[in-house]
């Protein structure tokens, strides 16, 4: 890690620290605006074939039965589970409406300019989410396609030296326990989120990235500086994404355009079952041979040394597609 990338973290952390330290800030003004941008936002729809930047690590037999138009599953989740997801995408929304308020009150408070505040689109607009969503046209490897999403935010970061610098942002939220974020689980970001911002990182051309996460769980009301400092409730892992990262990327998404283009299926990968959307649709285009495979693949698995947790996410990955399969054929 350069020091730079370190400043960025540091600089970061402290601002969101500081504010949040000090007595709410009031403003029925900010909030009445962000509200009316929300309202009258234009859309912006998809240009095709595209890939999100969020399933930029996804499993390539899952974004080819998207590509081809494949049922997308619709079963019944958890009730936590949807609860999950949107107090997830609400923190999103918290840290954004607060950088805005920092812009906007932070040196009146404190007597110092924020490190970062948030770019702004031609029309005035911050850059993040729907105001920045758009469409990138990539060609590599011959293929054609898209990048299409919006990012969490685009900033500017004023360094000690007046530099400034531009800083995409990327929020994750935790959710279970305070641990998840603690200097001894957490030394590094997920691996799927650092390649979700190389696909942002060439969307809105920034070479410098922060994933920040915020944990829900917190240890308690009251916690010793001691405390606070081994198990943070907020952590950020500043990225240095290169022209390598982004053409590795690239090198992907393009050998999954040229397998929809010529139909032909990649593999289902097992290790990314959890969140894969069209289970059902994958199941159901494995050839007898493929089934095969990952039959005699599962069973490997279960007679290693792996995690009693990863041979039962095989296990019960093997038995949706076996059943899925065995439906069908009675059908």
């Amino acid at each position: 890690m350069t020091n730079l990338q370190a400043q960025i973290e540091g600089d970061l952390i402290a601002m969101l620290d500081e504010w949040h330290s000090l007595p709410e800030v009031w403003d029925n003004e900010l909030d009445a605006q962000i509200h009316e941008w929300y309202a009258n936002v234009e859309p912006v729809y998809p240009k095709r074939p595209y890939f999100s930047p969020s399933a930029a690590d996804a499993c390539p037999r899952e974004l080819y039965m998207k590509a081809i138009g494949a049922e997308r599953d619709n079963t019944k989740q958890q009730p936590h589970q949807g609860r999950w997801q949107r107090i997830g995408t609400a923190i999103g929304g918290v840290i954004q409406r607060d950088i805005l308020f920092i812009e906007k009150h932070f040196d009146r408070i404190t007597g110092n300019k924020p490190p970062f505040v948030f770019e702004r689109t031609p029309d005035g607009r911050p850059m993040f989410e729907d105001f920045a969503k758009k469409n990138h046209l990539v060609e590599w490897g011959g293929e054609r396609f898209y990048l299409y999403g919006a990012p969490d935010g685009i900033m500017r970061y004023t360094t000690d030296d007046g530099e400034v610098i531009r800083v995409g942002l990327e929020i994750k939220s935790k959710q279970t326990t305070p641990a998840k974020t603690s200097l001894h689980s957490m030394v590094a970001p997920d691996y799927k989120h650092a390649k979700q911002v190389v696909a942002y990182s060439a969307m809105f051309d920034c070479d410098y990235y922060v994933i920040l996460y915020v944990n829900a769980a917190k240890q308690a009301w009251e916690v010793t500086d001691e405390q606070y400092e081994k198990t943070p409730d907020m952590r950020a892992f500043c990225l240095h994404i290169t022209d390598d990262d982004r053409a590795e990327l690239f090198d992907r998404l393009a050998g999954i355009n040229r397998a929809v283009r010529e139909r032909k299926p990649p593999k289902l990968d097992l290790d990314k079952w959890t969140f894969n959307n069209y289970k059902t649709a994958c199941a159901l285009s494995l050839t007898d041979e493929e089934f095969d495979e990952i039959k005699a693949y599962v069973k490997r698995a279960l007679r290693s040394r792996l995690p009693e947790w990863r041979k039962q996410a095989y296990y019960d990955a093997f038995e949706f597609i076996r059943e899925v399969r065995e439906k069908e054929v009675k059908e």
